[in-house]
């Protein structure tokens, strides 16, 4: 990791929050009205939610939706790497058309939030090359915010997307293809064919639902399971790399480093 801490950037139509902390670092709150990802696969969680307690076990990527209670953190055993946002209730407000609310969701993939926060996470590690604008953050705000309303708002209206955009759980299963296929050869071509859509189609559709690219999207998830299978395992580096879909190895390691400041063995070498 380039460090450990957290970070909190406002943007246009919402404000994020990133954090690296390490196993045990005691008591933390994740706050209401928020969506957030845990990059890190946890075992043994304890969460706990208007005063009840649950411990269960979430693979890397897993996404946690408050409404208007928080999440507060008893028992936290693994590194951890997430980042919250916290979208502007003005904006869902204009977008639904109404004041509403969202139903809370823990621990649940969410191939739309992943791809969000995913960009917001390289904007707060690198405020040079990777920096967002104000546009951009203002789009990925309302490509948050709207996918919200569409999954998880209440009420009897819902929230309809800009034309152009996939339909509601298109996202979610091209990376539900993607996790069952990461060690092996993924093109345009399948995750096109997963959503029963022509590549060009696709393409463009993916990029206006998510803000990312389907190559970016593949990439972040192959370094995101990489990651955990160098903390959990005693795999070499070679075999995880190949294991996640990359042959040529001295690529994974520029790219590692790049995602996460630490090569592969560096990282092991922090975790142990």
């Amino acid at each position: 990791m380039r460090y450990t801490g957290s970070s909190t950037i406002e943007w246009p139509g919402m404000v994020s929050v990133y954090a690296v902390l390490e196993p045990e670092s005691g008591v933390t709150t994740t706050g209401a009205h928020q969506v957030g990802i845990d990059f890190s696969g946890h075992r043994g969680l304890v969460r706990e939610v208007e005063g009840r307690a649950a411990r269960h076990d979430a693979p890397p990527g897993a996404v946690y939706v408050t409404g208007c209670s928080p999440i507060t953190w008893l028992e936290v055993g693994d590194p951890t790497e997430a980042l919250e946002v916290y979208p502007d209730p003005g904006l869902v407000d204009r977008l639904a058309g109404r004041t509403t609310e969202v139903r809370p969701s823990f621990g649940a993939p969410d191939g739309v939030v992943f791809a969000v926060a995913s960009r917001l996470r390289r904007a707060h590690l690198d405020s040079g090359a990777a920096a967002l604008t104000d546009i951009e953050a203002s789009t990925l705000a309302h490509l948050l915010a709207g996918h919200l309303l569409r999954r998880y708002g209440t009420g009897p209206a819902s929230y309809r997307g800009p034309a152009g955009e996939l339909r509601p759980g298109a996202v979610d299963v091209v990376a539900e293809y993607i996790r069952a296929h990461l060690a092996d050869v993924i093109t345009l071509d399948n995750l096109a064919g997963a959503v029963s859509l022509s590549p060009y189609h696709f393409a463009r559709s993916f990029r206006a639902t998510t803000g990312m690219t389907p190559h970016a999207f593949v990439t972040e998830h192959r370094l995101m399971v990489a990651r955990d299978r160098l903390l959990r395992g005693d795999a070499s580096v070679t075999a995880i790399a190949l294991s996640v879909g990359f042959s040529n190895i001295s690529h994974f390691r520029r790219l590692f480093r790049r995602r996460y400041g630490l090569t592969p063995a560096g990282l092991r070498g922090v975790a142990r």
